[in-house]
């Protein structure tokens, strides 16, 4: 089916590695696109080809600094005002997710009030990959295009061929993504569980299921400080698994994340290329694998633009 409004890929700062990487797997150039940065900070995206009547697909991982959301949404009200026919934000990693509920009293509910922004920006459609919460797309009063990360990690899971494996949740919120990546490779579950003296701050982990003799995977949505990780992988070491990896879609890798991975007892983490990894070759651990969702992301994208169902795409 032939869509009457071209595609167009256009790329902020912090994600252009990626959306090249999209672009390539399309067979399409990514758009020209420049910003001007004032002496104060200040930044004002523009657009150096005409979008008029396109499908406008604009590429940003919203992680910190908010500098990253909000060019994204000067360059969806810049496409809006220049008559773009539709505009779709994509974004491989949606920022401030962690705030999807009031789980204490005066919080602010910052993944509703991001999707409200993206709205008022002019956002037609979002397309992101495994949410904190998969309600968050409730949040939306436009299309959600959802993606699993799953979708690579599992077939590549499976091709590493390792026996006694387990799958582990590094916590309760984290069972029922483990769960699925069980019943596909047919293999049993672990669940930690972790008391938290304070955010970002992890009190004490116990696993709950059957650790000695396996080689365990402890699967996630995001590694942040890696503090609960790290610490459920040596709690697991110590309960007798034979090796203990990681797999989670986004690598945040904040604070002393790095290092503490290079001490503990992880043999590998895997993580997906949703927010560029530092280019520091002091922070090189040798344990980082990457595997690329930038097919995964243009197999989506031109489904969307030729309309056709994108459900069988997915393994959840």
């Amino acid at each position: 089916m032939h869509n009457e409004h071209k595609m167009k890929l256009f790329a902020c700062r912090n994600s252009r590695s990626f959306a090249e990487k999209v672009a390539k797997s399309l067979g399409i150039d990514l758009g020209q696109s420049d910003i001007l940065t004032f002496s104060d900070g200040e930044f004002q995206p523009s657009f150096n080809e005409s979008v008029r009547g396109a499908t406008v697909f604009i590429v940003q991982s919203t992680f910190p600094p908010v500098d990253n959301l909000f060019e994204l949404l000067l360059m969806i009200d810049a496409a809006k005002r220049a008559s773009a026919y539709t505009v779709i934000a994509v974004m491989p990693y949606f920022g401030w997710a962690r705030q999807d509920r009031k789980d204490k009293p005066r919080v602010s509910i910052g993944a509703k009030l991001v999707a409200n922004i993206l709205h008022a920006a002019g956002c037609d459609r979002v397309m992101t990959c495994d949410l904190h919460a998969d309600q968050i797309q409730g949040f939306f009063d436009f299309p959600v295009d959802h993606i699993y990360a799953s979708s690579v990690f599992l077939p590549h899971l499976r091709e590493m061929n390792i026996e006694n494996l387990a799958i582990a949740a590094p916590d309760m919120g984290g069972a029922k993504r483990a769960n699925a990546y069980a019943r596909y490779l047919q293999c049993p579950v672990i669940i930690c569980h972790k008391s938290r003296e304070r955010a970002n701050v992890v009190g004490s982990i116990t696993a709950i299921g059957d650790v000695a003799g396996k080689n365990v995977i402890i699967v996630d949505d995001m590694i942040d400080t890696a503090g609960t990780l790290t610490k459920a992988a040596n709690v697991l070491k110590e309960m007798g698994a034979l090796s203990v990896r990681a797999c989670a879609t986004h690598a945040v890798f904040s604070g002393n994340a790095y290092e503490r991975i290079a001490e503990s007892a992880l043999e590998e983490v895997i993580v997906s290329d949703t927010i560029p990894l530092t280019e520091d070759p002091n922070k090189d651990t040798g344990k980082i694998t990457v595997l690329s969702l930038a097919d995964t992301f243009a197999k989506i994208i031109d489904k969307v633009y030729n309309y056709e169902p994108i459900s069988n795409s997915f393994i959840n």
